[in-house]
């Protein structure tokens, strides 16, 4: 079930926060915000509620960026969001690459259980935004409610039906935006 007020919010970066490529974001200038996410981020703050970020990063793994580069990337996406009135009260990230084996990538939890224990929230008080199945699926073994937004790149009809084999309660939205409005009892439409 999904709390409809939580206490944290658990957010994915690429194609939540910001627009997403298949061939990953590698530089600052590619970092660009998805239209209304900065807002939504500023009025979860307002509300009172808790931010984490819980991003893959394999960029970093696979050599296609370097520490400094990525830092930069996150300077820019934190500096965007403080400007537009949000706050983030923890960020994790995994740097490996997919074949690593390491705790922390989704679809495992580790990430998710770091921000719930940074935010000191139980997982039933908390909601994961993510645009993949491995989003909903670290979710779902951390046992955090899901909400699946639209503005990733893929099949979004294919990623609802495969996150719902795991979550079958999920709801999708197109955007972060319009799960915000979800949360804060604002109109919105979701499937």
């Amino acid at each position: 079930m999904t709390p409809q007020r939580p206490l944290a919010v658990l957010l994915d970066r690429d194609g939540v926060i910001n627009l997403d490529s298949p061939d990953y974001i590698l530089t600052p200038e590619q970092w660009i915000p998805v239209p209304g996410s900065l807002h939504a981020i500023a009025r979860l703050h307002k509300a009172g509620i808790a931010i984490a970020i819980v991003s893959n990063q394999s960029g970093l793994g696979r050599g296609m960026m370097d520490q400094n580069t990525f830092n930069a990337i996150h300077a820019k996406m934190m500096l965007a969001i403080e400007d537009a009135g949000g706050f983030i009260s923890h960020v994790s990230y995994c740097p490996h690459a997919p074949d690593e084996g390491c705790l922390c990538r989704k679809p495992k939890p580790g990430m998710v259980g770091d921000s719930l224990k940074a935010c000191d929230v139980a997982a039933d008080a908390a909601i994961m935004i993510g645009d993949s199945v491995r989003d909903m699926q670290a979710a779902h073994s951390a046992g955090v409610a899901g909400i699946l937004v639209q503005s990733g790149y893929g099949d979004a009809a294919s990623i609802l039906q495969q996150s719902r084999q795991c979550m079958p309660a999920v709801i999708a939205f197109a955007d972060l935006a319009g799960a915000v409005d979800h949360m804060l009892g604002e109109a919105s439409s979701c499937c």
